[in-house]
C-alpha cells in the first residue's frame, strides 16, 4: 500500500478546514487576472497631471496591476476609472472609480508600455451605472 494512502487511513478526523496547509497563505487575498480598459489619472514623476488609457491586468480588494507609459514614482497618488462590461450576470455596464498609491513600479523592457505598476487601493470606491 502506498505510504500516502496508509497515512490518510491512519489520520484522525479533525474540524480543521480542508484547505489548511494549502500553498496559498492566509494573508494573501485572491486577485482576479483580467483585461479591462482603464483610464488612469494622476501626477507623473515630473509633476505634470496626466490621463492615460491602459489595460488593467489584475485586481483584488487591496491592489491593482497595470502598465503605463507615463512615468510615476512610488508613493504617487493615482485614480482608476474602469468601465465594467455587461456579462451573463451583470445586465448593464458599470463604472468603477478607485484610488490608491503606487507601492511598486518596475521598468518593462519589452512591451508597449514602459512601467509595470502595482497600486495599493484605498478602501473606498464608487460604482455608477453607465447610461
Amino acid at each position: 500500500m502506498p505510504q500516502f494512502i496508509a497515512k490518510m487511513m491512519s489520520a484522525k478526523l479533525s474540524d480543521k478546514p480542508f484547505t489548511e496547509g494549502a500553498t496559498r497563505s492566509p494573508e494573501r487575498e485572491r486577485s482576479f487576472v483580467l483585461s479591462i480598459s482603464t483610464l488612469v489619472s494622476g501626477v507623473d514623476a515630473s509633476g505634470k497631471e496626466f490621463q492615460e488609457r491602459t489595460e488593467l491586468t489584475s485586481i483584488s480588494s487591496q491592489k491593482a496591476t497595470f502598465k503605463l507609459d507615463s512615468g510615476v514614482i512610488i508613493g504617487s497618488r493615482l485614480n482608476l476609472t474602469l468601465d465594467i462590461p455587461t456579462t451573463i450576470l451583470l445586465e448593464s455596464q458599470l463604472r468603477l472609480n478607485v484610488s490608491g498609491d503606487v507601492c511598486f513600479a518596475k521598468a518593462v523592457r519589452n512591451g508597449k508600455k514602459k512601467q509595470l505598476i502595482f497600486l495599493r487601493l484605498d478602501k473606498g470606491y464608487k460604482i455608477q451605472p453607465l447610461s
